[in-house]
């Protein structure tokens, strides 16, 4: 279990889920780098609102907003959200990511990410069946009134239960220790 699991299992017992999402994201550094805050979280974590404020902090050589904070500023909350929405009994990786620029941001962005009960219900069905899957997530950097696009980010998701990526794991151990012997 990672360090901020770590915390965020400990910190669960004393405050609701969503609100230490909200904190936790907004007051650990290496969230806090991307000049990006958490400004809200639905009670059953399947909504979460966040705001890119342009600053000193985050502008480029042209005052627009530097790419890597654009991209910074959402990569965790499509897996972090799922994580927290399927039971322990599955793993959920970051695969790949894209990042596609649309216009320069020289104003505040926004990003919404949502998954509906049925979607999580969906992933829990096709990966119980399947043992493993990977899923896209589409979320746009919009201005507050989410009618303009700045950028729009892609990320693979790779879902599996936890007996399927731990058999795939200890099959890959057991690949390296037969190559290693092999070798010498």
């Amino acid at each position: 279990m990672g360090y901020y699991q770590t915390i965020g299992k400990i910190g669960s017992r004393f405050i609701a889920p969503a609100a230490l999402m909200k904190y936790g994201f907004n007051l650990s550094p290496m969230y806090r780098r991307t000049t990006a805050r958490v400004v809200h979280v639905s009670k059953d974590l399947t909504e979460i609102r966040v705001r890119l404020p342009i600053s000193y902090r985050n502008r480029n050589y042209v005052g627009s907003i530097f790419g890597g904070s654009m991209f910074a500023a959402v990569d965790p909350f499509p897996m972090v959200q799922l994580i927290n929405l399927l039971e322990s009994k599955y793993i959920v990786w970051d695969k790949s990511a894209q990042i596609f620029f649309k216009r320069p941001a020289y104003e505040d962005l926004y990003a919404v990410f949502e998954y509906s009960h049925d979607e999580v219900n969906s992933i829990r069905s096709r990966v119980d069946e399947r043992s493993e899957m990977e899923i896209v997530r589409v979320t746009p950097l919009t201005d507050k009134s989410g009618s303009t696009v700045f950028a729009e980010i892609h990320k693979t998701l790779y879902v599996a239960t936890k007996a399927h990526y731990n058999a795939k794991q200890e099959a890959r151990k057991k690949r390296v220790r037969a190559a290693a012997e092999a070798k010498g």
